[in-house]
């Protein structure tokens, strides 16, 4: 089979083709087309990308290009793991809304509206380009937001499915600390994109015994102390928030700690510019211990299960795999409608996903998915439409903005950081 990957010059990318190359089993590759503008970024990054193939015997060819139209012909999956604006667009979305008193984070409040704006444009021209291209090819995004990137393709028409490593993380994490092997752990994993909680971990299967009672009460405080939460908040709880949960529950201090130290932003360009240095050695022909620190870990693992199930021949309905994916929720969370993206286990097949019942949801949690979801299909009209006062209507919306005084002052300042970028700006 053929992939694609869009933002192939990526320094997540031999992470990516990692993946490829040790699980050949699962996913069959024989042609692997890296698209990518930057030129130089892509050059260093495909050859690392072959010794890495080369060196564990992976028969696939890999290609560079930097024409999107002729690298995702015929392809069977496309990925799309692209960052418009790059990093310094990121260190903008990291940086002013704390002018504001608000969080800067590059998916989460204003930072993450910004990224909407300028990502889901650019992502549907992509997606009609691979229509034409690979009328048949599947869709896998991994580029944030996630779960309005994955809902602007969905409303488009267009064969997708939203893909993001928090879930597949903390299966292993807590697979490390009940001793088992990652497989057998299944999470009722619900909320949305960046809004989860780990309402239960069951052995051996979606019906399995839950053993998150037992989890908490030997490891709660290794899991509150990676999470950067206090132990009482789980303790209280019962379950366990996803770490992006710390932006809502301790909004405040996460400020004050941005406000005193470099962004992730500055330090994730430093860390690029050392491993695309790592990258240029010839003689490098697996992914470096120091790609471990820039993020996604696991991408590869769910992006290549994923891929797998839905490039088989086995349908939904025969019973696919089950795994934690971004879909429209059609019922499942009875709160919201149908056409809202969640992030739930779902049976994963040739035909779609379709996402898992899931167990009910304390108002505690449903209120904030409920109000986040207002925000996202705000932040859709707007990166769909344009206009300043859609950008305010959704910041405003955010239940980490909620004043109109706050709404106001990003407004401004989102739009003038990113004109560039927005062509009604």
């Amino acid at each position: 089979m053929k992939l694609a990957v869009v933002g192939g010059g990526s320094t997540y990318t031999p992470e990516l083709i990692d993946g490829f190359a040790r699980l050949r089993d699962t996913l069959p590759v024989r042609e692997l087309v890296l698209i990518d503008p930057a030129a130089e970024r892509l050059e260093l990054v495909g050859g690392l990308a072959r010794r890495i193939l080369a060196r564990q015997g992976h028969p696939a060819r890999v290609s560079t290009t930097a024409d999107l139209n002729a690298g995702v012909e015929d392809a069977d999956a496309v990925l799309l793991q692209l960052r418009v604006g790059g990093q310094a667009a990121r260190q903008q979305d990291e940086t002013w809304p704390l002018e504001c008193g608000c969080v800067g984070q590059e998916t989460t409040g204003a930072g993450g509206l910004a990224k909407a704006l300028r990502t889901v444009p650019v992502v549907l021209d992509i997606a009609e380009r691979v229509r034409r291209a690979a009328p048949d090819a599947w869709i896998i995004d991994f580029t944030n937001p996630v779960g309005i990137v994955t809902r602007a393709l969905l409303q488009a028409g267009h064969k997708a499915v939203g893909l993001c490593n928090v879930a597949i993380g903390l299966q292993r994490k807590f697979a490390a600390l009940l001793d088992v092997p990652p497989e057998r752990l299944h999470l009722d994993h619900v909320g949305l994109n960046h809004l989860t909680w780990e309402l239960g971990v069951r052995l051996g299967g979606p019906d399995g015994k839950d053993v998150l009672p037992e989890l908490l009460a030997e490891h709660t405080a290794a899991i509150a102390d990676d999470l950067r939460l206090p132990r009482a908040v789980l303790d209280r709880l019962g379950v366990v928030p996803s770490y992006y949960l710390r932006y809502y529950y301790a909004h405040d201090e996460v400020v004050r700690e941005l406000d005193n130290k470099p962004s992730r932003a500055a330090e994730v360009a430093a860390m690029e510019g050392q491993l695309l240095a790592l990258y240029a050695d010839p003689a490098l022909d697996e992914k470096p211990g120091l790609l471990a620190r820039r993020g996604g870990a696991f991408y590869s693992e769910a992006a290549v299960a994923l891929a797998a199930a839905l490039l088989r021949t086995a349908s939904v309905q025969e019973g696919g795999d089950v795994q934690v994916v971004n879909a429209y929720n059609n019922g499942t969370l009875p709160f919201l409608p149908d056409d809202a993206v969640i992030e739930v286990p779902a049976v994963v097949g040739a035909t779609g996903v379709r996402p898992l019942p899931v167990p009910d949801l304390d108002p505690l949690y449903a209120g904030l998915i409920s109000g986040v979801t207002a925000y996202e299909d705000l932040a859709l009209a707007a990166a769909l439409h344009g206009g300043r006062d859609r950008v305010f209507k959704a910041l405003l919306a955010h239940p980490l903005i909620g004043q109109y005084e706050y709404a106001e002052r990003l407004t401004d300042r989102l739009i003038a950081h990113n004109r560039e970028h927005l062509a009604w700006a």
